[in-house]
């Protein structure tokens, strides 16, 4: 599981603005007023190649009785209890206020892993902006700006660092395949595995929310192994009522990390959400293989079944390089196809790809099709060779690789993907640029150049003067 940061502390002290530059999105609402962040914002990050989980949670405002204040420290105080790491953010500008001081005692009951950060703290002095901070008893503070940036990759290293090592983060050597079954609430996920599985293993209820936490079970099917992951459903924050299942989400987003090939399952009987296209959007960034399945097929007229195909090519085209599947869980209708679709995904997304091929395609591409000029100036690109796996990494070395544009990247995950028969996972293409051995270093003439340069400035006077 990937490690879970939580951002902690009273309203307006920075938290949307650190979870934002955390994720590099714009998906938490900043602005300079108290309590506007109502809800739990959940998103990824990466520093360097350690990838984790961060959550914005609602100011904790351990004075309030009742109201949404009350509300928002409630769930805040779950997502603590759930904390790999705590990020306790404190205001520079304003020194250690009470409720401040409150919040420590909270927290250090707790019991939790702890950073102390001192935000909002650019154009001061480091020992001027977190001198009165120590007296919370939380360790050193650290100084950071999250509308800047100063300090904050190194305070997520100091993070991570004093965590230990997950499953996400040592690659596990598997032979078999990790399929995590997502989805919103009462779509038919928990039918789908018993399906899959061919038993009443889990818990189907035709009630939203049914499942709590992600079920892990290992089955063999057909001489293959496999381990299958139930996880809750996700729905719309507006809808998520219960502290339980709030968290739920974290757990369906590690889920998401820790599998190789995610089935996607939406209801055929209901539009494509926005929730679905949110939830498809994670799993793209997370790099996993996917498949989607349309449950709840059975029974529907044909206008209907046109309705919902036309509704997924709009709503959820980013997803072309993955199967459909039009399924009844319920019936076990089209399980078995779906299935197979896993195998070629979970195939696709382990793939070694040799460095000869992978160069060879890539010659064949730039004779298709150069790179576009920057200036005066085209993109080279040498050779290619693989990076990594799961999903499969491409590294295309040559000069001036930073001007390659989105569009012809896209152009060379479809030439790669083609070309080996990648069917159901996403392609990643990471371009190095070799330095150029002579940039750094200034020629130096020789006797004989000094000579030559002299007489050539001697020539140029007597012309021009």
């Amino acid at each position: 599981m990937l490690p879970t940061l939580v951002l902690v502390g009273r309203p307006n002290v920075g938290k949307s603005t650190l979870f934002n530059r955390l994720t590099r999105s714009r998906d938490a609402l900043v602005a300079d007023l108290p309590g506007l962040t109502r809800d739990r914002h959940y998103g990824r990050g990466r520093v360097g190649e350690r990838p984790y989980l961060v959550v914005d949670t609602g100011g904790l405002e351990p004075v309030a009785k009742e109201g949404i204040l009350h509300e928002m420290a409630k769930q805040t105080r779950q997502a603590v209890d759930e904390a790999d790491m705590v990020l306790f953010i404190v205001d520079g500008r304003d020194g250690v206020t009470p409720q401040d001081r409150i919040i420590a005692t909270q927290l250090r009951k707790t019991g939790r892993p702890l950073l102390l950060l001192v935000n909002k703290s650019e154009g001061m002095q480091s020992a001027r902006a977190t001198v009165d901070f120590h007296e919370l008893g939380l360790g050193t503070p650290i100084p950071i700006s999250s509308a800047h940036g100063d300090n904050v990759a190194e305070m997520i290293e100091v993070a991570l660092d004093e965590l230990p090592a997950t499953e996400a983060e040592v690659e596990e050597k598997s032979d078999h395949p990790k399929l995590a079954i997502v989805g919103r609430p009462n779509v038919g996920k928990s039918t789908l595995v018993n399906a899959i599985l061919g038993e009443e293993r889990v818990i189907a209820f035709d009630q939203p929310g049914t499942t709590r936490d992600s079920i892990y079970i290992d089955f063999e099917r057909e001489g293959k192994k496999y381990t299958i992951i139930d996880t809750a459903g996700v729905r719309r924050r507006g809808k998520v009522d219960e502290a339980v299942e709030k968290f739920s989400v974290v757990k369906t987003l590690q889920a998401i990390e820790d599998a190789n090939v995610v089935v996607l399952v939406v209801d055929a009987r209901d539009q494509i959400t926005e929730q679905d296209a949110h939830l498809a959007d994670f799993v793209l960034q997370a790099g996993r293989a996917l498949v989607l399945a349309v449950n709840k097929w059975d029974g529907l007229d044909e206008y209907k079944r046109d309705t919902t195909k036309r509704d997924i090519e709009r709503k959820l085209h980013f997803l072309n390089f993955a199967k459909h599947h039009f399924i009844s869980a319920l019936n076990g209708t089209g399980v078995d196809a779906l299935l197979k679709s896993v195998n070629q995904a979970y195939t696709a997304a382990m793939a070694k790809l040799p460095t000869p091929q992978l160069t060879r395609v890539l010659e064949e591409a730039l004779q298709k099709q150069q790179p576009p000029r920057v200036g005066s100036f085209r993109p080279k690109m040498r050779y290619a060779h693989q990076g990594g796996s799961n999903p499969p990494l491409i590294i295309i070395h040559g000069s001036a690789l930073d001007k390659v544009p989105d569009s012809y990247r896209r152009f060379l995950e479809a030439t790669f993907c083609d070309a080996f028969k990648l069917q159901g996972t996403p392609l990643r293409i990471e371009f190095k640029s070799g330095k150029n051995p002579f940039a750094d270093k200034k020629h130096v003439l020789t006797e004989s150049e000094q000579r030559a340069a002299h007489r050539a400035r001697i020539r140029g006077r007597r012309l021009y003067g």
